[in-house]
């Protein structure tokens, strides 16, 4: 069982196969990519990409989330991965949203494209009530993708995760359904 396969008007998310991992790979080796995500700091290491995408197949099959390749719709060249982690333990649906693209697709709008096609999905496919994101402070760019998707300030949270031994600001942004729901 794998994700479904979303379009939209320049790209296709799809769900990762191992013939990924080279590519995946090679983004996340970039140095200038991994310091504004986590998630990918080890995933540039000989077999850990195989292992992220095994497991991000079992993710969705678990009903835990759902990780999309972002990949261009003219010619099919991979950019990078949107996901959401589903958080079962709270006593509503949500989703804490994430996503990391090469950088020579930096500054193209196909971050932004991509995040809207998952919010989408996590609203009317998955059934979410709202879905969170963060990202560091001193990492402003992802923050406007959040914002052009119509995600709402949420708050500041100083020294809250560890991200390369340094300990790392965030911020976090949330969308509701109903807000989603309205903008369509």
């Amino acid at each position: 069982m794998t994700a479904p396969t979303l379009h939209t008007e320049r790209l296709i998310l799809r769900s990762f196969t191992l013939d990924d991992a080279q590519e995946v790979q090679h983004i996340t080796s970039d140095p200038d990519v991994v310091p504004t995500t986590t998630g990918i700091v080890e995933l540039h290491l000989d077999g850990m990409a195989e292992d992220w995408i095994l497991s991000s197949q079992k993710w969705f099959e678990s009903g835990s989330g759902a990780a999309f390749a972002i990949t261009l719709r003219k010619d099919g060249t991979f950019l990078g991965n949107v996901e959401l982690h589903i958080r079962n333990h709270l006593p509503y649906n949500d989703a804490e949203l994430g996503y990391w693209i090469g950088k020579p697709y930096w500054n193209c709008g196909y971050c932004t494209e991509a995040a809207k096609a998952a919010v989408a999905y996590g609203f009317l496919e998955r059934g979410l009530d709202v879905i969170l994101a963060y990202h560091f402070s001193r990492n402003p760019a992802s923050g406007r993708v959040m914002q052009k998707i119509g995600m709402k300030y949420w708050d500041y949270f100083p020294k809250d995760v560890e991200h390369l031994g340094v300990l790392e600001d965030q911020i976090g942004y949330t969308l509701s359904k109903d807000e989603f729901l309205e903008s369509c």
